[in-house]
Formats: structure tokens, C-alpha cells, sequence
């Protein structure tokens, strides 16, 4: 397996890697020259999504500022709007449903770190050069999800459908369908179903 493939598995692998170095830059660039436009640059911001973001539904709208690790492992559905200071780890696959909407300062951070220092510190190689290892695991938030915000969303957690994910919350496992969840760590709190559809003033959303 190159690395590329080790990465996108979830394996340990080396983010040193020249392919990857050459990708990761390349999505650095392209967020940077994103958030240098103004959001009335509706064409030239296309034309960067194009490259940075192409798996990505009709209607997609990004505020900026962003950030993205490689874009291409992000795969948005239609109608997803995110606000200001999206972050997006993407080391494994994300994958977002339809009509999802995100606050601002949300980071969606797929990578891992070994525990142990022993494993996680920079290890000499024969060669004498330096290089360290790490892994990832997928993140997956369904369709018509309302994520608040300064939400952290963390290696290997799922959102289900419909779910509404309270401000400052850390997601870190899976959140079943139609489920109010917040708090550090998130946890379901109601689920969201007939006379509580609407905006509540206790809920902690914004």
C-alpha cells in the first residue's frame, strides 16, 4: 500500500510522505487563496472549490475563512452551508449529507496520535533521517444537521440524521438520528420529535 492508501484506511503511515507533502500544500494554497477573496467573488470562489472541495453537492456556500488538510477526502451533500473559520482535517475520509448547516470555529479533525510517547515522538530511520508516524479515522455527519458553534468533531465520531449538536460541544462518538446532543463529550440529550421541532430558548444551540 503507498501511503496515500495507508492514510485514507486508517492505517499508521508516514505524513512525511512526498505524494502527501505535494497534496496537503497544494489544499494549504488553495484555502489560503480562498479566504483572500471577498464573498462577492462568487466565480473566482467557485473556481478554487472546484479544486480544493470537487465532491460537493449544488448549493454548497462557504463563508470563509477555511481551512482544509487535503479537500479531496471531503465529500459534502447539497445545500451545506458553513459559517466563518471552518476547519477540516480530512487525513481520512469526511463525509456530510444533505442540507447540513455549521456554525462558525467548527473543526472536523479526523487525525490520531499513539498514545504513548515512545510511539508518537519523531523516530530515527537507518538512514538516518527522522519521521514520525500517525493514523485516522473517518467522521460522518448526516443529512439535515445543524451543528452550532466552536463544535469540535473528533476522530471516528458519527452524527446521525437529523441531529442538532449544541454550541462549544466536543463529538467524539456516534450520535444516533433526530437527537438534540451537546456537552463535553457530546451525549444525546432529547430526541427531536412533534411538539418540540422548534427553536426551544433551554436548548444549547446557536
Amino acid at each position: 500500500m503507498t501511503e496515500r492508501e495507508k492514510m485514507t484506511a486508517g492505517e499508521m503511515y508516514d505524513p512525511a510522505d512526498e505524494e502527501l507533502a505535494k497534496l496537503r500544500t497544494r489544499a494549504h494554497n488553495l484555502s489560503k487563496l480562498y479566504n483572500d477573496t471577498f464573498e462577492t467573488d462568487t466565480e473566482k470562489r467557485k473556481e478554487i472549490l472546484d479544486e480544493l472541495l470537487p465532491d460537493r453537492g449544488d448549493g454548497t456556500y462557504i463563508q470563509g475563512p477555511l481551512q482544509f488538510d487535503y479537500g479531496i477526502n471531503t465529500h459534502v451533500g447539497r445545500f451545506f452551508y458553513a459559517n466563518f473559520n471552518l476547519t477540516i482535517l480530512d487525513v481520512c475520509p469526511v463525509t456530510i449529507g444533505d442540507n447540513v448547516l455549521i456554525g462558525p470555529n467548527v473543526s472536523i479533525l479526523t487525525p490520531l496520535h499513539p498514545m504513548r510517547w515512545q510511539d508518537r515522538n519523531m523516530q530515527e530511520m537507518p538512514d538516518g533521517t527522522y519521521k514520525e508516524k500517525e493514523y485516522a479515522k473517518p467522521i460522518s455527519i448526516g443529512d439535515n444537521c445543524w451543528i452550532a458553534g466552536n463544535v469540535t468533531i473528533t476522530a471516528g465520531a458519527r452524527i446521525g440524521n437529523g441531529c442538532v449538536i449544541g454550541a462549544g460541544s466536543v463529538v467524539t462518538g456516534e450520535i444516533p438520528d433526530d437527537y438534540l446532543a451537546y456537552g463535553v463529550p457530546c451525549r444525546p440529550v432529547r430526541k427531536i420529535e412533534g411538539h418540540n421541532r422548534g427553536s426551544d430558548p433551554v436548548d444549547k444551540t446557536n
